[in-house]
């Protein structure tokens, strides 16, 4: 499958800015988070848009750590993919670097934001479109 994922080099700083800001542990956190939120958009993001590979260095096992099956369950059921499918490093790659720019975006809209906070309201909207639907 694979063994690392590279941010894009943009994002390089980003995550590094993000895991300071939300104080919600260590940078391979904000990108699990990223990568969540990215995918929660359900949009479906192009191979031919590939970002470069540039920025931090992930190993699988940092990135995902015990949960890897179903970080990988998720980028394989929104693409209806193949756990082996050779494109999945590219997905789960441009939905971290995806989930990074969206995540910088909304947090610099917001002076004062505090990790646990914004979560919270991230999985109440959440709950509540599900409850709705």
């Amino acid at each position: 499958m694979f063994t690392q994922i590279n941010t894009s080099r943009e994002n390089k700083e980003v995550v590094a800015l993000l895991t300071r800001k939300l104080g919600l542990g260590t940078e391979n956190i904000v990108a699990r988070i990223a990568y969540t939120y990215s995918l929660s958009q359900n949009k479906k993001l192009d191979l031919n848009k590939i970002k470069d590979a540039g920025g931090k260095n992930y190993s699988k096992a940092v990135l995902f750590g015990e949960y890897y099956d179903l970080y990988l369950g998720l980028v394989c059921v929104h693409y209806d993919l193949y756990k082996t499918d050779k494109d999945i490093p590219k997905y789960i790659k441009m939905h971290i670097d995806d989930g990074l720019t969206l995540l910088n975006e909304e947090v610099n809209n917001r002076s004062n934001i505090d990790g646990f906070d914004f979560l919270a309201e991230k999985i109440n909207k959440g709950l509540i479109e599900i409850i709705e639907n």
